[in-house]
């Protein structure tokens, strides 16, 4: 897959924006990534965004990061991929890298403690509006209401590793669809 150098650039500068101007984390990165992938450039479909978003979720590593690689790599090949992975870490490397040395000089500051709640919150907002969009676009039906309700019991809850679940959530599709078949089959 040969892109143009215009392309490649236009790969590292969308993940490098998304990297660059989100807080809190690889899953406040998800709605600029599906915008900036799916809306804004095209290079995938909103369905491809839900599954990139599972095998992210399922590889070890941070979801944007992960996320990242693989819209780069759907988009422009391994170049691509390289190119958006480099996007969307470098931003938070030099921020942190900045911030490290400003920060202990200013940490007991009254103002930074409360931008940094005010961030906090504008995180919580941007999840929240993650978890709707993707409810939306996921299928519905008793077996996707018992992974959804049993995922968050277990891991809010019990405190389950998030790696058990993911493969009991895969088991449990497996199984069911096996079930769904040879019921649909009779």
């Amino acid at each position: 897959m040969k892109r143009s150098a215009k392309d490649l650039f236009q790969i590292f500068a969308a993940f490098f924006k998304i990297g660059a101007f989100t807080f809190g984390g690889g899953y406040a990165m998800i709605p600029l990534i599906q915008k900036e992938a799916v809306e804004n450039h095209g290079w995938i479909s909103d369905d491809d965004i839900l599954e990139i978003l599972a095998i992210a979720e399922s590889t070890p590593g941070p979801i944007a990061i992960n996320s990242a690689t693989f819209v780069g790599y759907r988009a422009a090949g391994v170049l691509g991929s390289v190119l958006a992975t480099l996007g969307v870490v470098l931003p938070s490397f030099v921020i942190i890298l900045c911030l490290s040395f400003v920060l202990r000089q200013f940490q007991e500051l009254e103002a930074v403690r409360y931008a940094f709640n005010g961030i906090r919150a504008g995180v919580l907002a941007l999840l929240c509006k993650s978890l709707w969009t993707l409810y939306k676009k996921s299928p519905k039906g008793w077996p996707a209401y018992v992974v959804m309700a049993g995922s968050f019991v277990l891991t809010a809850f019990f405190d389950i590793n998030v790696l058990f679940v993911i493969i009991g959530c895969a088991v449990f599709g497996l199984v069911t669809s096996r079930y769904l078949e040879r019921r649909g089959s009779k």
